[in-house]
């Protein structure tokens, strides 16, 4: 009889306590005031604001022209159509040439993955070096390297250029990697640098006594620790050189410009109407890679970016 009376007092005060959780949570979280409110409302609303000109792009592209001209902006397609992305991609014309952007993507392909990989992989050892195997002036050398990333293109044009003609890489696409290598080294060392301070000193130590050198505490105990550095750098450059324009147009000869020189091409080409529904396609054709990488690894780009600003 007692252990029924234990057992149905038991019950019920387990029950409460499983469920007080859930209970103290509830309580805990704050009501919907009037401010919360207004705050949601606004970050909606910049949202929006900022997704409009996206939208606006992309539903234009798959208008006609004769529904562009009689309808709204902002209305929704009333047939789409793939045509205007079909021309874009294979017939539009970028000056006398009317072989659409494929060619120029194909070249920005083969301009922005080495340049990445290069200078992403030459940032990370400048990095390593400042920040684990200081020498005598290191700190002169990573003053000199950031006061490279403030340089503005426009300084460098005329000497790279020269540089360029004296190694026989003018107008070439080797010659558009070779510059945007030079130009994103330093911001990679930055990154790199400043990431690697922040790893415990002790490991480095630990494997200097162990009889370890120099790449082979890089390649066992730093790069194993470097992903989240890597992506930032990878995006930071992808960016950077997917979209550069002035190098592209300034460096790039007539079969090794990128896809942002014979975007402007296309848009400012006139053979009579202006093709407002070819050339919003061809824009998001010329964002599509940067927007894909965004989307894929925008998580691990915030996330490296904090991972060294507290040293610890």
């Amino acid at each position: 009889m007692a252990a029924d009376i234990l057992q149905d007092v038991a019950v019920p005060v387990a029950a409460e306590h499983l469920a007080s959780p859930d209970r103290e949570r509830n309580l805990e979280r704050p009501p919907l005031s009037a401010g919360r409110i207004v705050i949601y409302a606004l970050l909606i609303f910049v949202a929006l604001y900022y997704l409009a000109p996206l939208y606006v792009m992309l539903s234009t592209s798959v208008k006609s022209l004769d529904e562009i001209r009689s309808g709204n902006l902002l209305s929704l397609p009333l047939a789409p159509s793939t045509a205007a992305w079909a021309k874009a991609w294979g017939s539009a014309c970028t000056g006398v040439d009317c072989a659409g952007l494929a060619p120029f993507f194909w070249n920005s392909v083969r301009i922005t993955l080495p340049a990445v990989l290069i200078s992403t992989f030459i940032g990370s050892l400048n990095g390593y070096v400042l920040a684990q195997w200081r020498f005598r002036s290191s700190e002169i050398v990573f003053t000199a390297l950031m006061v490279g990333c403030f340089i503005p293109f426009q300084v460098v044009i005329l000497p790279m250029a020269r540089l360029l003609g004296m190694v026989d890489l003018a107008n070439t696409t080797t010659g558009l990697v070779f510059v945007h290598v030079v130009y994103g080294t330093a911001f990679t060392t930055l990154f790199f640098r400043n990431y690697y301070i922040t790893l415990p000193e002790e490991l480095i130590k630990a494997a200097r006594i162990d009889g370890a050198g120099f790449f082979m505490i890089y390649r066992r105990i730093v790069l194993p620790l470097s992903l989240p550095i890597f992506m930032v750098c990878f995006i930071w450059q992808f960016t950077q050189i997917w979209n550069d324009f002035l190098f592209g147009i300034v460096f790039g000869g007539s079969d090794a410009k990128p896809i942002t020189v014979a975007l402007n091409n296309l848009v400012n080409t006139s053979t009579g109407a202006t093709e407002y529904n070819v050339n919003m396609a061809a824009a998001v054709i010329a964002a599509l890679p940067t927007l894909v990488v965004y989307i894929l690894a925008g998580k691990y780009f915030v996330r490296g970016l904090t991972a060294g600003a507290v040293k610890g």
